[in-house]
């Protein structure tokens, strides 16, 4: 593996500097950076600043709207941004959904959905997991109905991340109750605004509440609106599901947050400490390993080594993400028992009165936030699961 950028790549990253630098406002920028979530406004600018300039879904094939990047350019714009400040764009869109809508789609569902997830202006919530059947969704008991041109949903999902802001809902549905549980599921792609859905936020430990529990009642959904070939949605899935356990290895996340916690431990002098340093070194060595560990999965090109791969990812990203957290809970001292209030408005003049340092604001929210990252896409006891299975047959 190569170990430096080349000349071309190196002019690259330039290239996306540049744009960060002119077209990111400064107050997006120092929110992120707080460790604030971003919230849909914020993300619909940045998402249409990247449509512009042909660059909101690095990861899509060409012919679909997307960059045609390699690999490795793919992994250097997302460092850029993470570590600039830029708020991402909903990977729920262009890291989920839209990879299956583009390779299981119909043609008129790609030309319905997919143009709008470029620009920015529809967002999609996941609608998987259900009470009973998180890790394990060969359980889920949400039911489709066929009825002439339309399928008839009931049942309920949970933990359904940004519900309140999205504009329609991926969802498993069961629609054949004989044989193996897996194979009786199918992939629907349902309008929020169809009647019969009820969206209830749920408030978590942080105060945040962009996790939702979702229920259909009845809710009558276009036929036309299936993915794919009615109950081979665990497929689909499966394919979606290794998309996601590789992004949760987190590495632009990661390296942002090392970056902060160096430069604030170097400050504040808690970087003379021995003990801290020497565990802030080892958590720095073990998200290099994880990084090049990444790479050797982009630049895999046989989807079952890479597949097997996106467990592993999953585990050590969301482990590192909690041990990182717990070294900026240190630096933060006595500041981290504070709860600090979320502005919507920059205007806000207490903002100048906020106790400790400038970037103390987000940090408890995220460690809280945090602590679910070894749990949701998967949990990784169920990840050891699936690698022992893979690798060791049992």
């Amino acid at each position: 593996m190569q170990f430096e950028y080349s000349a071309e790549d190196t002019a690259f990253r330039d290239e996306i500097r540049e744009f960060i630098a002119a077209e990111l406002p400064d107050h997006i920028r120092r929110r992120f950076r707080r460790g604030w979530r971003w919230t849909r406004p914020e993300m619909v600018f940045w998402t249409k600043k990247l449509h512009a300039r042909g660059w909101s879904a690095p990861n899509w094939p060409v012919e679909y709207g997307g960059t045609g990047w390699s690999p490795l350019r793919k992994h250097i714009f997302e460092i850029e941004t993470w570590v600039a400040g830029a708020p991402p764009t909903h990977n729920q869109n262009f890291d989920l959904v839209g990879p299956i809508v583009y390779g299981f789609g119909t043609d008129a569902l790609k030309r319905q959905i997919l143009p709008p997830m470029l620009s920015g202006d529809t967002f999609w919530a996941q609608g998987f997991s259900e009470p009973g059947a998180g890790s394990d969704l060969a359980s889920l008991r949400t039911r489709a109905v066929r009825d002439g041109d339309h399928y008839v949903v009931d049942g309920q999902k949970i933990w359904t991340t940004d519900a309140e802001i999205c504009d329609g809902i991926f969802t498993l549905v069961r629609t054949d109750w004989s044989g193996k549980p897996q194979a009786g599921i199918s992939f629907l792609l349902i309008d929020r605004a169809l009647p019969g859905i009820t969206i209830r936020p749920i408030e978590m430990l942080n105060g945040e509440c962009h996790l939702n529990e979702v229920f259909f009642d009845s809710v009558r959904v276009p036929v036309a609106s299936l993915v794919g070939e009615e109950n081979k949605g665990w497929g689909y899935t499966k394919t979606l599901l290794a998309h996601e356990r590789t992004a949760s290895a987190r590495i632009p996340e990661l390296r942002r947050d090392l970056a902060l916690l160096k430069a604030h431990a170097t400050e504040s002098g808690l970087i003379e400490r021995a003990g801290f340093r020497n565990r802030l070194a080892q958590v720095e060595i073990d998200i290099i390993a994880l990084e090049f560990t990444v790479l050797r999965v982009l630049t895999d090109h046989h989807d079952a080594p890479a597949m097997r791969a996106a467990s592993v990812l999953k585990i050590r990203g969301s482990e590192l993400l909690q041990a990182l957290s717990e070294l900026m809970i240190e630096e933060l001292g006595p500041y981290a028992e504070i709860t600090y209030p979320v502005p919507t408005d920059w205007s806000e003049p207490w903002l100048a009165d906020l106790p400790g340092p400038d970037w103390a604001s987000g940090v408890m929210g995220g460690f809280l936030h945090r602590r679910a990252a070894t749990i949701y896409g998967g949990s990784n006891e169920i990840q050891r699961n699936l690698i022992a299975r893979a690798e060791l047959g049992r």
